[in-house]
């Protein structure tokens, strides 16, 4: 499978995580191209942890091209709670899945890895030969390492096995359809339903971690999905590709950039009690214009989109 012979009207394309937040979007951007089967997976289909469960995937669906997307991932509150059961599943899932990969002859694997595997004080912006110069940042690295194994393991396989497989380096995703959840979502869905919920209930004041110095950098899913996809058809190699928008906020001034879109008029707390994470976050997004991607959606437009989409489907009910 070449970048000059991939079609989409031929490929079964299975997704792992595939009925998730970013898969939901994989799986439009597939249909979108013509993709000829699509299978979006669920743990309640195939759960990776367990084995054999990803070589029953590979005999029983037969694809020609597997999707990893599948996680278990959280916020910094998820990660502190379960550093262990972070550690041992996403190692387990990413291990068995790429083993299962090679034995079955998978013609192409592209898997999601995370911004949590770059050393905690890498340059910035994070280059990809970086990623080995130093450890993660200590409230997500067992979920870092984790996912960084896949990239050992791909270029050891296809330098071993000649497996065709790709790890992408992601930063923090967001926009409609993420996770809401206060106990395990990451902090654009909590600022947005902390300023929704606060300002339909008239609260004067809403909490938030750290102390706002920390600097992240986003992309929207439906970005990354794209970026996904252009590796599915451009890119066969097993070096590591970071995908991203190529800016950087402070935590400071994305909680008021949410507060005043969605208008909430209150005060900001913030909980210098609580981490702040790692302390900053940007990617170089150069080497991934090699296979033609580049982020699409201004962050002011995505964070509209999501707040929108939070008010039509989320508040009615819920309570922090």
């Amino acid at each position: 499978m070449t970048p000059n012979s991939f079609s989409w009207p031929a490929a079964r394309v299975a997704i792992t995580g595939g009925t998730g937040f970013l898969g939901s979007y994989v799986v439009e951007g597939l249909r979108a191209r013509g993709a000829g089967e699509i299978f979006p997976l669920a743990s309640r289909d195939y759960d990776l942890v367990r084995p054999g469960s990803a070589e029953k995937m590979l005999e029983e669906l037969q694809p020609t091209l597997v999707i990893h997307l599948a996680a278990r991932v959280g916020g910094i509150l998820a990660n502190q709670k379960n550093p262990g059961r972070f550690f041992y599943e996403n190692l387990m899932m990413g291990t068995q899945l790429i083993e299962a990969a090679r034995t079955h002859r998978l013609p192409k694997l592209v898997a999601l890895g995370t911004i949590c595997a770059y050393p905690k004080f890498a340059p910035v912006p994070f280059k990809e030969e970086d990623i080995w110069n130093g450890y993660p940042e200590e409230t997500n690295a067992p979920y870092g390492l984790a996912k960084k194994m896949m990239l050992v393991q791909s270029q050891a396989y296809r330098e071993q096995y000649g497996l065709n497989s790709c790890v992408l380096f992601p930063v923090n995703l967001y926009g409609a359809r993420d996770n809401f959840d206060l106990e395990s979502s990451h902090v654009i869905p909590a600022l947005i339903r902390k300023c929704v919920e606060a300002q339909a209930r008239g609260d004067a004041e809403i909490p938030v971690w750290g102390d706002g110095s920390a600097s992240r950098e986003f992309l929207h899913a439906r970005d990354a999905a794209e970026g996904i996809l252009l590796a599915c058809e451009r890119y066969d190699s097993s070096d590591p590709v970071n995908l991203g928008a190529g800016f950087e906020i402070t935590i400071r001034d994305l909680a008021e950039l949410i507060q005043r879109l969605t208008g909430y008029t209150g005060r900001l707390r913030w909980d210098t009690s609580r981490p702040n994470g790692q302390p900053r976050r940007k990617l170089d997004v150069e080497k991934a214009k090699a296979f033609g991607f580049s982020a699409r959606i201004g962050f002011e437009e995505g964070l509209r989109e999501t707040i929108d989409w939070y008010r039509a489907h989320q508040v009615k009910g819920s309570r922090s």
